[in-house]
C-alpha cells in the first residue's frame, strides 16, 4: 500500500513548519511543500481546503486536515500518525 499524499503549506523563517518538516523528514515521509510567504494562488488553495486555516503550517494527509505543527505532533505522540501515514 502506498502512502499517501502529505502536502504542507508554509512560510520561510516559520519555526512551525521547520519542526512540523523536520518530524515528517525523521519518518522518511514524502510531502509536497508550498511556499505561500508572498500569498498567491497556493495560499487560496490552502484556504480553500481548510476555510479556518490562517496560519502556517497547514498540513495535510490524502484528504484529511490535520492542521499545523502542534496537531502533527500530538498524532505522533499518540501513536495515530504511522497509520495516517500508511494509508
Amino acid at each position: 500500500m502506498s502512502q499517501p499524499q502529505v502536502d504542507i503549506y508554509t512560510k520561510f523563517g516559520c519555526g512551525f513548519c521547520f519542526r512540523a518538516k523536520r518530524l515528517l523528514d525523521e519518518k522518511g515521509v514524502e510531502y509536497n511543500e508550498f511556499d505561500i510567504t508572498m500569498g498567491g494562488s497556493k495560499r487560496d488553495e490552502m484556504l480553500a481546503r481548510a476555510p479556518q486555516a490562517t496560519t502556517v503550517p497547514q498540513i495535510f494527509i490524502g484528504d484529511t486536515h490535520v492542521g499545523g505543527s502542534d496537531d502533527l505532533s500530538a498524532l505522533e505522540r499518540d501513536g495515530k500518525l504511522d497509520a495516517m501515514l500508511t494509508g
